[in-house]
């Protein structure tokens, strides 16, 4: 293929050989910019360049409607792009209303969802997207997108995953909603919206006054002489399981401070185990948490947490509250522990993430009202917190209860008179 500088001149004497089916001039100052001619004499102006390790080409237009210096600056705008990694075919596709579902979602996650969404998040969108949607509906355009492809592939989904159907369809629908943004497709052509979902079983569960009373004796007893391990005497490893007076080892100091602070401020679980001394403040009773599921935000401790942070050693070396077992890192989760604790409990299907809701429960119960609990757990949207509405019973009880008196203290005044 022949170079030299792309000019009026170098063009307008471009020709294609006999027996070839094009020829290309590459210019000798703009690395990959070229100008293609066709038998026919057609000529258009290309850039040649590579993305994620494969070689692509896109094209400028043709000659006659860009000047050479027109398509030079086109050239260095589209490889300028590439550079800050910009995919140029993707875009004019787009532009054109060409891009696939693929194509859409593969830069809904390189520019919205990477540097939006917190990591774990980031990797449930792309895994929904990738296992779940790409594979049945990632070749259609996404214009082309309609209700009876999302309903037959919810449908599908369901089959074995009911509420992996639903996941799957939210994020779609939040796909759809940024492309709007991106002016792809209408916003209110969304496909998704108001599909009926699948059934879905709450999965809210509230520690009781007894639950709380045996997880405290259990929790005591697990710091201090430990609680029996489970050991499967019939495995071929069980001759050097310990014997059954060393059974019983306490657990770690921290990851019963852990359980502790989460029972008692309501926090999320990496909200205590990446929390860093420089964030905790005992005199004003505050954590500053820098980065949480909802950003920036603050948890209120009581005295009780005060007093269990104050307790805590600290560890050089580790800015982490509850130090993990490598040097400088935080713990990575309380699984162990909290299985046993669970098991000698009595508190089967007792998850971590209950300990959040039961500390709501004791909240709305005293009622203290949903706006200060939502406050005390950090959750801006009111609709979350009003999960919990039902369990503010007490005031409609004792309303109940001093109506209930007056009016029999009306009906048999001497009742009143003989309790005077």
């Amino acid at each position: 293929m022949p170079n030299g500088r792309i000019s009026k001149r170098s063009v307008d004497t471009l020709s294609c050989p006999p027996g070839k089916d094009r020829e290309v001039l590459w210019d000798d100052d703009l690395a990959g910019f070229g100008v293609v001619v066709f038998p026919s004499g057609a000529k258009s102006y290309v850039v040649q360049y590579r993305q994620n390790g494969t070689s692509r080409r896109a094209n400028l237009g043709k000659h006659g409607r860009l000047t050479p210096d027109e398509a030079r600056s086109e050239a260095k705008k589209l490889l300028g792009a590439v550079e800050t990694g910009q995919d140029p075919i993707a875009d004019k596709k787009a532009a054109r209303g060409f891009i696939t579902l693929r194509e859409a979602a593969k830069l809904y996650l390189e520019r919205h969802v990477a540097p939006k969404k917190k990591a774990r998040t980031a990797a449930e969108y792309r895994r929904l997207l990738e296992q779940h949607v790409i594979p049945k509906l990632g070749g259609k355009k996404l214009v082309d997108l309609k209700r009876p492809n999302v309903i037959a592939l919810h449908l599908d989904i369901s089959k074995e995953k009911p509420v992996t159907a639903n996941r799957a369809m939210a994020v779609l629908s939040a796909l759809w909603s940024w492309a709007a943004k991106q002016e792809l497709v209408s916003a209110a052509e969304n496909p998704v919206r108001g599909l009926e979902k699948n059934r879905e079983q709450g999965r809210e569960r509230y520690l009781t006054d007894a639950e709380f009373s045996r997880l405290g004796d259990v929790l005591s007893e697990a710091e201090t002489i430990g609680l029996l391990m489970d050991v499967n005497v019939g495995s071929p490893n069980s001759k050097h399981a310990p014997k059954p007076g060393t059974r019983r080892p306490p657990i770690d100091p921290f990851a019963a401070a852990a359980i502790r602070l989460l029972l008692l401020t309501g926090a999320r679980l990496r909200e205590i185990l990446h929390l860093q001394w420089n964030s905790v403040d005992t005199e004003r009773g505050i954590m500053f948490l820098r980065d949480s599921k909802t950003g920036k935000k603050q948890i209120y401790l009581s005295e009780q947490a005060i007093a269990i942070l104050n307790a805590l050693p600290r560890i050089e070396g580790s800015e982490f509250v509850i130090p993990g077992g490598k040097a400088g890192q935080p713990r990575s989760d309380l699984k162990r522990p909290w299985d046993a604790i669970r098991k000698a409990a009595g508190l089967q299907g007792i998850r971590i993430h209950d300990w959040r809701h039961s500390f709501a429960s004791v909240g709305v119960g005293q009622s203290m009202g949903l706006p200060i609990v939502g406050k005390l757990l950090g959750q801006k949207n009111q609709a979350t917190t009003a999960r919990y509405a039902h369990l503010d019973a007490n005031p409609l009880k004792r309303a109940a209860d001093d109506i209930g008196n007056r009016i029999v203290a009306a009906m048999y005044p001497e009742r009143r008179r003989s309790q005077e």
